[in-house]
């Protein structure tokens, strides 16, 4: 019987050692084939590559040593603990163990010499090891140290590090006698002073004694920087390669719309920016090609993108075609709803909305209208690309707060849209200012438009930060203003009292402030609340019948109202810079100087006073979001589990952002010289599919 031939496309099970049970468990790493070990890489090292002498051990640090047992015990101190004392002639060191049977008991006798590798800490006799790895030596043998650097991995409940090094090994084994392919090109390796790609696996997967340890856990050493501009080079790839395809498939030009937008503009009570018609202009040009647009707009909170979606929205309807708006919650998609509904329904034109939570009636009113035409605009969620939603002629799709949808949800949306007369234009709005190196990765498929501008007569809001200890002076703050006919926001993290996090209750908040200023009307709105209340709250707000609204950060996005001009914000320093930046531009919406007082918890670490102090020097979104990312990274920045931000193995684009420039260079090139080695990096790091190809 031939043994089964092993390669890096092999299943783990090929390797001795693994069957079904571990199998299932490496499952849970993301482990399937040999090749998905090598991209596993080590947390951090452990240096056993040389003794420390017993009598230079300090408290805290990991190290190996030997010695010779001079006595081992059973004690009984509150539970059962076997103290081994070993010496080496300059010292001596305790190893405790809680756990161990009579049979490991019984090795260590007086005189046995064993090596053993733990943390140092003190005890009451001296240094003591607790639970250390250990290994008794035989008679005359050599203590044995390793030759590189000790790897530890990301570990799962039932695989030990052993398993996984020994696992390893095996896989570098196989990658030695079947080396991968290099699909770097060797002009991209020199620019960048990059070594192979096998060099770079085995140089991180056992480290030399000497290595640069330091360096190693920065994420910055040459081999790790090799292995992040492949992965984010893979991901770019497939980026573009998604942009090519839409690019080569049809969509409907929307030529003639432009008298009935132009009108538009003209009628509306104030005057577009400069930005603003720029970025118009752009995509009105992009909506009359017979390719689908796929264009980003980024603006900073108040830089009035939602007009400019509006005017899209009725250049596609004067064209006798539809257009749908979503976005990621009621909240916004409801304000969103009002907004276009004021704005479209004196010219004639019929909108339907749809939501997740809806009443079946007014549900299947809103699926017929859609389905039929008579909706010629279609407002929503995310339920707009459900099961069940068929649009008559959808040849626009708008989505608002792109980061919280990630590319499969839109591209679900544009395939809503796909008729006989192709694809639908895609128009996608952030009010979250992103870095561009961080942009180039996360929207390579897609246009971008930047509205760097904000309206004239737009105050900068004055931003301070506050001790809770100094909480009842804001209080007043609060009534001053209130009384004065302003309207004011108080912000806290969560809904109510919380065991685990001692975060600001909304609703104990709003019961303390209700009970502080009987004089001022409180309002209290969060996420749990129905749709219904939200809305009701949120309404009375915007209608002056609130004057104070406590609320939860469900209030980021989605609300305009021009008479609030103070926004307190509890425990400002456990939340993000761009959080904290969207929740400052719900004021600062009217001719009133307006103030954000960001209300922390003391002693502040140095992080979150650097994180503060940006706020308090700049109002500048694009400012902020650079600092958001270096401080916090993309996950702060775009939103954590709904960014549509692919899952990097190796890359981070905090750390890596820098590789982008050249990542993108490095692309065309290989697109244009290289195609198949192109394709086949996507393959090594996202599969033969692309993480987005079949969508």
């Amino acid at each position: 019987m031939t043994p089964e031939r092993k390669d890096l496309a092999s299943p783990l099970t090929v390797l001795s050692g693994i069957g079904p049970a571990l199998a299932d468990k490496l499952g849970r790493l993301n482990l399937h084939r040999v090749e998905d070990l090598l991209f596993l890489l080590p947390l951090r090292y452990e240096d056993r590559t040389q003794l420390v002498k017993l009598g230079a051990l300090e408290a805290g640090s990991r190290c190996l040593v030997s010695g010779e047992v001079l006595l081992a015990e059973t004690v009984y101190r509150g539970r059962r603990n076997l103290l081994v004392r070993i010496g080496d002639g300059s010292g001596q060191l305790t190893l405790r163990f809680f756990h161990f049977s009579r049979q490991q008991q019984a090795q260590f006798k007086q005189g046995a010499r064993l090596t053993c590798f733990g943390e140092v800490r003190k005890g009451p006799a001296g240094p003591e090891m607790i639970h250390p790895e250990y290994r008794l030596l035989r008679d005359h043998q050599a203590n044995a140290v390793d030759d590189s650097l000790t790897p530890v991995y990301p570990a799962t409940e039932g695989v030990q590090q052993g398993r996984l090094r020994n696992l390893t090994e095996q896989a570098l084994h196989i990658m030695r006698q079947s080396p991968p392919a290099e699909l770097l090109p060797r002009d991209v390796r020199d620019a960048l002073d990059l070594p192979l790609l096998v060099d770079a696996i085995v140089y991180l997967h056992r480290p030399p004694a000497d290595a640069d340890v330091t360096l190693l856990l920065a994420g910055k050493h040459p081999c790790q920087l090799r292995l992040a501009f492949e992965e984010l080079l893979a991901h770019y790839l497939s980026l573009r390669k998604l942009r090519a395809v839409a690019e080569s498939e049809p969509a409907q030009p929307l030529i003639g719309g432009r008298e009935v937008s132009d009108a538009f503009i003209a009628a509306l009570p104030f005057q577009l920016t400069a930005a603003q018609r720029r970025v118009t202009e752009e995509i009105l040009a992009d909506m009359a090609r017979p390719h689908p647009m796929m264009r980003l707009i980024q603006g900073d909170v108040g830089s009035g993108k939602t007009i400019v979606a509006a005017i899209a929205c009725l250049n596609a309807i004067a064209c006798d075609v539809q257009a749908a708006i979503m976005a990621p919650t009621e909240l916004l998609a409801e304000q969103h709803w009002r907004s276009f509904t004021a704005w479209f329904e004196p010219l004639g034109i019929r909108s339907a909305w749809l939501s997740g939570s809806q009443r079946a009636a007014a549900r299947r009113e809103a699926l017929e209208s859609i389905a039929d035409g008579d909706a010629q605009l279609v407002v929503g969620t995310h339920a707009l690309f459900q099961e069940g939603v068929n649009f008559h002629n959808l040849a626009l799709v708008v989505i608002d707060e792109q980061h919280r949808f990630g590319v499969h949800q839109r591209m679900a949306l544009r395939e809503k849209g796909v008729s006989d007369h192709g694809h639908p234009h895609q128009l996608v709005m952030t009010a979250t200012p992103i870095p561009r190196t961080l942009a180039m990765a996360a929207y390579a498929d897609l246009d971008t438009s930047v509205i760097d501008e904000l309206p004239p007569g737009r105050k900068p809001v004055a931003t301070i930060a506050l001790p809770e200890t100094r909480r009842d002076e804001v209080i007043e703050r609060v009534r001053s203003a209130c009384l004065a006919g302003q309207q004011a926001y108080w912000v806290c993290p969560l809904i109510e009292e919380s065991d685990v996090l001692d975060y600001e209750a909304a609703e104990v908040r709003y019961e303390l402030l209700a009970s502080a200023l009987p004089e001022i009307r409180v309002g209290l709105v969060h996420g749990r609340m129905r749709p219904a209340e939200k809305e009701q709250g949120m309404r009375a707000f915007k209608d002056g019948q609130i004057q104070l609204l406590v609320a939860t950060t469900v209030i980021e996005v989605g609300v305009d109202v021009p008479n609030a001009s103070l926004m307190i914000v509890e425990n400002a320093e456990r939340m993000g810079l761009s959080q904290l930046h969207q929740l400052r531009g719900r004021v600062g919406r009217g001719a009133k100087q307006s103030h954000c007082v960001l209300v922390y918890k003391p002693p502040l670490g140095q992080l979150a006073r650097e994180r503060l102090a940006v706020l308090r020097d700049s109002n500048d979104g694009f400012v902020v979001a650079q600092r958001d990312l270096e401080l916090r990274g993309p996950g702060e920045l775009l939103g954590t589990r709904q960014t549509g931000l692919p899952d990097y193995r190796i890359a981070d684009l905090a750390r890596d952002a820098k590789l982008m420039p050249q990542v993108q260079i490095a692309a065309e090139s290989m697109q244009r010289n290289a195609p198949d080695k192109a394709a086949a990096i996507v393959r090594r790091w996202l599969g033969d599919a692309g993480r987005y190809g079949k969508v």
